[in-house]
């Protein structure tokens, strides 16, 4: 603030430190205050993965792995693109959203979903939706929550995809993460059960062993046999979905996810590094002039509400709710350790996004604009888009784009949208700055690589997450579906699932203008729209559980997000504004076609605008409602539990004393430490009483 008051230049390493120092303040303090007085955790108390075991999905699992698997599975696109999409507005605005979003809202949500799905076996958002609010608004919640997911999951798959095509080196190395991932899951199923440190030594060299080899091949005879078109690669990713999804949880899922962590917290640690070391000036002014005037190049709109829909992942997400209620909770080993999977995890996601913003606001504003808005807005030729950007007030040449291309040998930079570039670009020059600018290109196209990586493994986690939704829904009518173990189910339910994704992704890959392109627009709403859904689970779950007084730790952020993404859809269906208005870009294309002066091509493509306009126009409008009904109903329910507490009823497994020790946190305490001696075990933890025999769901 003095730097700013001052006018002068303020470095990305204050930065860094308002991020994590704001982060140890809030994972210390108020985190703790949730866990143990609010959720009032308890450690005595068995979760469904010690009662439940069954090797498939149930499955005790060591925190650091699960921590580890966690992390992976929620950090999808939105902490990486997101800020660097908000950057339009400048830096300030986004990080504060991001930094406190998290600590208030994003965390707590993550932590308590995680909560109340491990008290009820693991069952879903939807399904506890479904059996906490009732039938009306539990039906409602289901079916948003369901159609939401299979959105995200395209849009998650289309980024891989965008990312890997044409790419042997970053195809190489993530394809070996999977047979890494299944050498360390038999390492620690069958070979050396519960050697953590080792197995985890091993898979980080095998790592950087396929990360370096990657390069190699590349640059080998071998680099036709991993360049992959689109299609290929759409063929590839369902497969790997599919068999992610229905393979026991220890033998692929929380290993590869476990793996993944070590490359994104190494990434984003060295990145973290690099602008200590480095500190490099952000370029990018405090507040542009596009956060008042709406008129952003990037994306349209004013500040509020776009900037907290567009940052997604990293200040609160809906989809992380899904994780939260899917996998994880069943291979939770304690109670205890929510606080440290649930909030922790989240933290650290928020901390790539605020890597992400920096990355985007180091840059000179002319290339990050260049790079970031699209060639109808730039204009027709190069010195079109040279003068369109020096207008907004930016320094940029023809000769400057040439050579920022250049040294990271790419062919061109022009009109390069979506946010992903221009977070590689900013990583290869914080990393530039240290290593020397020899090795910007190649850290260019680590960062493009590290950027598919961190994407898939939401994707697998969550396609598993999608097959445990339509499992709980259609067990409703069909009740062994409701054992999401039975392999009949399973099997059926993973086809459909990845069945949906995959033909919106095929279908996006092959027309610009059609499949999951069509929904791309609703991603950053209905994600939102879906957090709102998982708040107000959340506060129904803690008034209904005697916990009024505490019920404003979800309640205000589930206020917050309401406002924020119901304002946002209401604009998108209803404002004037083409740029802004899905119906209103409709008309405009519409009048474009009446006109008669549109033929061939542009008269295609305008009929095609029509359509998705009107289809995504629609859809925000039924989600709105959706998530209106869901709120109202909660609020019914929650009204009356207040009046007549005695009506409650209880959807809580039943208490069962546990019989595993396992520390709560990273590291034991002293208390821990003498706990686990004196139960003869080591630092993973185990049972106290031998090894349990595998039962049923």
């Amino acid at each position: 603030m003095l730097a700013l008051s001052r006018g002068e230049e303020v470095s990305a390493a204050w930065m860094v430190a308002a991020a994590l120092g704001s982060y140890a303040i809030g994972y210390r303090f108020y985190s703790k205050f949730i866990a143990y007085k609010v959720l009032k955790v308890d450690k005595t108390r068995a979760t469904p993965a010690e009662r439940l075991d069954n090797g498939i999905d149930y499955q005790p699992t060591d925190r650091r792995v699960l921590f580890g698997h966690h992390f992976a599975a929620i950090s999808g696109a939105g902490p990486l693109v997101g800020p660097v999409l908000a950057a339009q507005m400048g830096y300030l605005p986004g990080t504060i959203w991001i930094i406190a979003g998290v600590i208030f809202a994003g965390a707590v949500q993550d932590m308590v979903v995680l909560f109340f799905s491990t008290r009820r076996n693991g069952r879903s958002l939807g399904q506890m939706a479904r059996e906490e609010i009732g039938p009306v608004g539990g039906a409602a919640a289901l079916l948003a929550v369901f159609a939401i997911m299979i959105i995200l999951l395209a849009v998650l798959a289309l980024v891989v995809v965008n990312a890997l095509a044409e790419s042997p080196w970053g195809t190489f190395s993530i394809g070996m993460t999977v047979p890494i991932a299944l050498f360390m899951g038999f390492y620690l199923r069958v070979i050396r059960p519960g050697r953590i440190a080792e197995v985890s030594l091993i898979g980080v060299a095998l790592l950087l062993l396929a990360l370096i080899a990657g390069r190699w091949v590349a640059k080998s005879s071998w680099a036709e046999a991993f360049t992959l078109s689109k299609e290929s690669l759409v063929i590839w990713l369902v497969a790997y979905a599919f068999i992610a999804s229905v393979l026991p949880v220890w033998m692929l899922l929380a290993p590869r996810d476990y793996l993944s962590t070590f490359m994104k917290l190494g990434t984003i640690g060295l990145l973290f590094i690099g602008v200590v070391v480095a500190a490099p000036t952000l370029k990018m002014d405090a507040v542009t002039d596009f956060a008042t005037q709406g008129t952003g190049p990037v994306f349209a709109g004013s500040l509020f509400p776009f900037v907290f829909i567009t940052i997604a992942c990293g200040a609160l997400s809906g989809f992380h709710s899904l994780i939260s209620s899917g996998t994880t909770p069943k291979m939770v080993e304690k109670e205890t350790q929510v606080r440290m999977i649930g909030y922790g995890s989240m933290l650290l996601e928020s901390s790539v996004a605020i890597m992400a913003m920096i990355a985007a606001c180091v840059l000179d504003p002319g290339l990050y604009f260049g790079m970031n808005s699209a060639p109808a807005v730039l204009g027709e030729t190069a010195q079109d888009w040279v003068n369109t950007i020096q207008g907004w007030g930016f320094s940029l040449t023809e000769a400057d784009m040439a050579a920022y291309a250049k040294s990271v040998e790419e062919a061109s930079l022009w009109g390069r949208t979506g946010g992903a570039p221009t977070f590689a670009i900013g990583v290869a020059d914080i990393f530039a700055s240290v290593t020397g600018d020899g090795l910007k290109a190649f850290w260019y196209h680590f960062a493009i690589m590290f950027e598919a990586l961190f994407i898939l493994t939401a994707l697998d986690a969550g396609t598993r997450v999608g097959r445990f939704m339509l499992q709980d829904t259609l067990g409703n009518v069909y009740k062994p579906l409701k054992r999401v173990s039975w392999w009949p189910g399973l099997i059926i339910c993973s086809a459909i699932v990845c069945g949906l994704w995959g033909y919106f992704l095929w279908v996006g890959v092959r027309d610009p203008l059609g499949g999951i392109n069509q929904l791309f627009p609703l991603f950053g709403i209905s994600n939102q729209l879906l957090g709102a859904v998982a708040l107000t689970v959340c506060t129904t779950l803690l008034i209904k559980s005697g916990r009024l007084k505490w019920a404003w730790v979800t309640g205000v952020p589930l206020i917050w997000v309401a406002v924020t993404t119901l304002t946002a859809s209401w604009q998108k269906v209803f404002s004037g504004d083409p740029r802004v208005g899905f119906f209103a870009q409709g008309d405009k294309a519409q009048a474009a076609i009446d006109s008669g002066e549109l033929e061939g091509k542009a008269l295609a493509d305008a009929e095609t605008i029509v359509t998705n306009t009107t289809v995504d126009g629609v859809l925000s409008a039924l989600f709105a409602v959706l998530v209106v009904v869901v709120i109202a109903d909660a609020a019914r329910v929650c009204i009356k539990a207040i009046r007549h507490p005695a009506t409650v009823v209880s959807h809580e497994e039943p208490y069962v004393e546990s019989k595993y020790v396992a520390p709560a946190q990273l590291f034991p305490t002293k208390e821990e430490k003498a706990e686990l001696t004196a139960a003869g075990l080591g630092s993973g933890g185990g049972r106290t009483d031998g090894p349990r025999e595998e039962v049923a769901p």
